[in-house]
């Protein structure tokens, strides 16, 4: 076994597209993967010091959508630039944007997932940037990212995971077990 330094690899990471709205009403994204999942109703998401953390501080409401193998290049490329430096990134995303149903932000219509979310609590807010944790307000998936029975079909929906360690992205694959059912049969 080979020991490594402490290092960002929680795996997997999701790759996560924020959206604001920036002062002047634009819609604004950018990708984060430092980002998880709180309590049942609420994410937590690392923000560092960026136009969409300032668009934070102005109306604490976002979305987030998770990116797939069809947004990987958009995604990738919001997150190399950053709308302080390029007020006009999202053109060349080719994504189109809605406001979003319950929360003051935007929706893109790209993905097959969005949640609308709420910042309730920054944690260790700094020059740097701060953790929110956010409640879920609500969750909008595209009709046919739809399972039989009603609920969102992730294996449909084509979503890929950062690798912090080779610095790449993976797509998701497909079902191999059944949770809360499987290690049943070691009782």
């Amino acid at each position: 076994m080979k020991n490594f330094t402490p290092k960002p690899w929680v795996l997997p990471q999701p790759v996560l597209i924020i959206g604001t709205y920036n002062e002047n009403g634009v819609a604004n994204a950018m990708n984060a993967a430092w980002a998880g999942q709180w309590d049942s109703k609420e994410i937590m998401i690392s923000m560092g010091a960026h136009a969409t953390t300032t668009n934070l501080n102005r109306c604490g409401e976002f979305t987030v959508a998770f990116a797939t193998t069809d947004t990987l290049v958009a995604a990738d490329y919001i997150g190399l630039v950053s709308a302080k430096t390029h007020p006009t990134k999202m053109e060349k995303t080719g994504w189109t944007s809605v406001k979003a149903e319950l929360v003051n932000a935007p929706v893109f219509t790209n993905f097959p997932m969005t949640m609308e979310c709420r910042i309730k609590e920054k944690l260790h807010e700094s020059e740097t940037g701060y953790y929110i944790v956010a409640e879920i307000v609500n969750i909008q998936v595209k009709d046919e990212y739809i399972a039989e029975d009603g609920t969102p079909d992730m294996e449909k929906m084509s979503l890929i995971v950062y690798d912090p360690i080779h610095h790449g992205y993976l797509q998701l694959g497909s079902k191999v077990g059944q949770a809360f059912s499987d290690g049943k049969a070691l009782k």
